[in-house]
């Protein structure tokens, strides 16, 4: 059994709808899965929902409704936001599924029988819209606390505590002994930074249940539910687990099916994730798989977050940018290329209308739509849509082009794979103005120069199809039945010059990107 190309994202808290931020972890995670698959590689792609917690259950509550409905309802519109921004997931995960509840207590039995919990009274303060206790660090100068943590309270309860001390100095060396374990370096080195730096505090992972019900009960004390965050992190192997994955410690297996086939994902290739949630992913997850000793994640990618017109997105301002409305309005594939064109995995990225609309009409209608709408159009005109001989004249551009695509996508830089494709669109449509086709169809001794344009340009689509796939699934679709080719070009090793053969009859040509009065 070969183990998969596993990518997941974070999953989302289902106390509100989904945003630009949301929509562009999806996207990205699609793009690396689909580039994996096109790359030869099995995948298992996760997204899914983080629905416990104590947001949930005063959302539910404010609005007359159990918790459950209320996941419920939210969880089909989340759904339906993943299926237009077309994303070719494996499998979506619900933190209320059974399958995840049972793995989630075998973990949190194995580590209390093992003696990485104890318990203990906590007094102090409680931010309830981050779900997490405070310390006096994290009070302002002036003895307040910052508005990001929303609502802050005194409490005094008692909890169970995860040791996490002993565990400081060998996730340290982890991450220095492995430079692509946390990616960009820049959060490499605020991650190192902090462990350096401060001693780690142990971790409260659970709540009391005349607190807050909805949640995990500890299966070795009911009076307790488990902490969400210790109950969300653990989605990332609860799903492996319970497709019977042999990466996964065999107490944390459940009993595979008769008939089933267990699946080889763990550990995961990839958690992408935003952020505001690097300790979470690179200290606390690390720990706990390290607890119960199963294999830690091979690299924790982190992306920036969007702003609007330089300023942070809020819906009580109404600067907000709806990915929904932007899909209905422009296409999915013109939204997914703005944000995978516009901002590289890393930084923080400012939408803006007029960079959106001038990115489409520069770099779509007129870059890609125009090529191969003129290109086939051309063919169908001067051949009756009949590809002539193999011709080689724009292949050395379509070989740099590829191996710089190629190589792009194994690191997972999908905005230097884009830069790298579109630099053969801008080499072929130049190729058109220099060539002139119009001009050669006029003059019958010059039939095999056209041959060879006439080639070039439709060979140049064909590629251009395979490479545009894990960014613009239905487009590089479209390119390739206009071209009349059966099935997708999904496929990365299609990626090369003459495949195309003559005497092959191409479809009908249509517009990709219909230019718009803006």
């Amino acid at each position: 059994m070969s183990k998969r190309f596993y990518i997941t994202t974070a999953i989302d808290y289902v106390n509100g709808h989904p945003h630009l931020g949301h929509a562009y972890e999806k996207v990205v995670a699609d793009v690396i899965a689909r580039a994996r698959r096109s790359l030869g590689r099995e995948v298992f792609f996760l997204t899914g929902l983080d629905e416990h917690g104590q947001k949930v259950q005063q959302a539910a509550v404010a609005e007359g409704k159990k918790p459950q409905a209320y996941c419920d309802e939210l969880a089909a519109v989340w759904q339906a936001f993943a299926a237009r921004l077309n994303l070719s997931h494996d499998d979506f995960v619900r933190t209320t599924q059974p399958r995840h509840r049972q793995i989630v207590q075998a973990i949190l039995a194995k580590l209390h029988a093992e003696g990485h919990f104890y318990r203990e009274t906590y007094r102090g303060f409680y931010s309830t819209r981050q779900e997490t206790f405070l310390t006096h660090k994290d009070r302002l100068p002036d003895g307040s606390f910052d508005p990001s943590w929303g609502e802050v309270v005194e409490l005094e309860e008692e909890n169970y505590y995860f040791k996490l001390k002993d565990h400081q100095s060998w996730l340290i060396d982890h991450i220095e002994r492995n430079p692509a374990f946390i990616c960009p370096d820049a959060r490499r080195n605020e991650v190192l930074g902090f462990l350096r730096n401060n001693v780690l505090e142990d971790l409260c992972i659970s709540r009391p249940a005349t607190r807050l019900n909805w949640g995990i009960p500890l299966p070795f004390d009911p009076d307790y539910v488990t902490y969400v965050w210790f109950d969300a992190l653990a989605n990332y192997i609860t799903i492996p687990a319970a497709q019977g994955d042999p990466g996964v410690p065999g107490p944390l297996r459940p009993p595979v099916s008769p008939g089933g086939h267990p699946l080889a994902l763990w550990p995961a290739d990839v958690h992408l994730i935003g952020k505001d949630i690097v300790k979470f992913h690179a200290v606390y997850w690390p720990i706990m798989l390290k607890a119960m000793g199963a294999p830690l994640p091979r690299q924790v990618l982190v992306h920036g977050w969007w702003q609007k017109d330089g300023q942070r997105m809020s819906k009580s301002t109404g600067n907000v940018v709806d990915p929904v409305a932007v899909i209905d309005e422009w296409g999915v594939d013109a939204f997914r290329f703005y944000v995978l064109r516009e901002l590289d995995i890393g930084p923080d990225g400012n939408w803006t209308e007029a960079g959106f609309e001038a990115r489409y009409a520069a770099e779509l209608a007129n870059g890609l739509g125009n090529l191969v709408n003129r290109s086939l159009s051309m063919l169908k005109r001067y051949r009756s849509g009949v590809v002539p001989g193999v011709a080689k004249e724009l292949a050395p551009d379509a070989e740099r082009a590829i191996a710089e695509t190629l190589s792009r996508l194994e690191q997972n830089q999908l905005q230097g794979a884009l830069q790298a494709i579109w630099s053969l669109i801008t080499r072929a449509n130049q190729y058109v103005d220099q060539t002139a086709p119009f001009k050669l169809a006029k003059d019958p001794a010059r039939a095999e120069s056209l041959d060879q344009v006439l080639y070039s340009l439709a060979e140049t689509c064909r590629i251009l199809a395979v490479l545009l796939w894990p960014f613009l699934p239905d487009t590089a679709g479209k390119i390739y039945a206009q071209l009349g080719l059966p099935g997708a070009p999904d496929r990365a090793a299609a990626a090369r010059w003459g495949q195309l053969p003559a005497g092959h009859a191409i479809g009908t040509p249509a517009p990709l990107f219909p230019r718009k009065e803006i």
